[in-house]
């Protein structure tokens, strides 16, 4: 394995991960998501990615989709808060396919008008999905409970918003982020770093600036506790969350010790308390969302609705008591979270995300100090997050 970086002469951040694998993920990102997005703009970030796969000046949907998956490749791309990030994984002899067809959607989406009305539907039924699946919906509620709006809303916006978008708002919003100067393109896999650049250097376009700072919405924090009922659903969901620290800050690598050992697998504390001794849920689990200029972690559980206050309460204080950990158990959690990062990378798709997320945070080199800082947390340090006591708490049931 071997890491290389380069920012080309427009701009474009270039990362690469060599590997003998003959499988490669090219991964092309804009450092534009949720987050950036004020009330009146939430969604449009979601609705570009949806709209740059039906068509370029070149190739219309079917022929984005047929170019990549007839030499076995699968294409796809996500929103979340701080990047839309497009990507394709194939054999990496065929990289100059990944690439051409990557740079072609993210750089030269057409935005066709018949297209727009479509999507827009589509993007309100996936909105309504995530409403009627009981836990994305408590996971979406309890980080509107942590934050004010417009960061506290859902990624994908909100139904009036989509359908009040026009073609010409998308346009005008991909022209001004959609630049090489605020993206990244991240390659994981057995290519030579001199043809990436090469290939790069030749797809790239060269527009003008992004300018961007104080027009950032402020991600303004809070806690709230509230609940929702629902006719038809047998068992109540509810997310307990705890403000964290960011990505960007030492206390990122505290937090991810700290959630193994609360509530990550089925050793943690959480499933061991509340599942295998006291048989209150069947799923348990604590979760991280760190970004730039937010951190939080969520505690998830499902259970029955005369039970949820008593899973709270055990929850509550098995977080508190987080801060009389031995260094037995320290040691034991660096080692799991170590170990789970050495798992993740074996995929070349996880390993371009994470390299991604950490040049957004400050710098990509920084993924391979990831066990050098993991070792140095201490106990202090999961002490200090354990006496957290302001939380948000959010529940859904019958």
């Amino acid at each position: 394995m071997k890491f290389n970086k380069k920012v080309l002469a427009n701009g474009l951040t270039v990362l690469h991960e060599k590997r003998d694998v003959p499988v490669t993920t090219v991964m092309l990102a804009v450092k534009y998501g949720a987050a950036y997005e004020t009330e009146e703009e939430k969604g449009i970030a979601h609705f570009m990615e949806h709209l740059c796969f039906k068509g370029t000046e070149k190739r219309d949907v079917k022929q984005i989709a047929e170019e990549v998956e007839r030499v076995g490749g699968d294409l796809n791309a996500f929103t979340s808060e701080e990047i839309t990030a497009y990507h394709v994984r194939l054999p990496s002899e065929h990289l100059g396919i990944a690439m051409d067809v990557v740079f072609d959607v993210f750089f030269n989406a057409s935005f066709p008008e018949e297209e727009f009305e479509k999507e827009a539907s589509v993007i309100c039924e996936e909105i309504k999905m995530y409403r009627d699946n009981p836990r994305a919906h408590v996971v979406d509620k309890i980080k509107g409970n942590l934050y004010e709006k417009p960061f506290g809303m859902f990624i994908a916006g909100t139904a009036e918003n989509v359908k009040g978008f026009s073609r010409g708002d998308l346009v005008e919003k991909h022209k001004e982020m959609y630049v090489p100067n605020n993206s990244i393109l991240c390659v994981v896999g057995n290519n030579d770093f001199s043809e990436i650049i090469r290939i790069a250097e030749k797809s790239s376009v060269v527009r003008s600036s992004v300018v961007r700072g104080s027009g950032v919405p402020e991600v303004v924090k809070k806690n709230v506790r509230d609940s929702e009922k629902r006719e038809g659903v047998e068992q109540t969901n509810l997310a307990i969350g705890f403000h964290f620290p960011c990505s960007g800050e030492k206390g990122r690598y505290v937090a991810e010790v700290f959630s193994a050992i609360l509530g990550e697998g089925m050793s943690s504390k959480l499933f061991g308390e509340v599942r295998e001794k006291r048989g209150l849920v069947y799923a348990i689990k604590s979760e991280l969302d760190l970004g730039k200029n937010y951190g939080y972690m969520i505690i998830f559980a499902g259970t029955d609705v005369e039970k949820e206050k008593e899973v709270v309460d055990i929850c509550l204080e098995e977080f508190r008591k987080m801060g009389d950990i031995s260094e037995e158990e320290l040691a034991q959690a660096k080692i799991q979270v170590v170990g789970n990062r050495h798992v993740e990378s074996e995929g070349s798709s996880e390993t371009a995300i994470n390299l991604i997320m950490e040049e957004v945070a400050g710098d990509a080199g920084d993924y391979y100090e990831f066990e050098e800082r993991i070792g140095v947390v201490e106990l202090k340090d999961i002490k200090k997050l354990a006496g957290i006591v302001e939380y948000a708490l959010f529940s859904l049931g019958p």
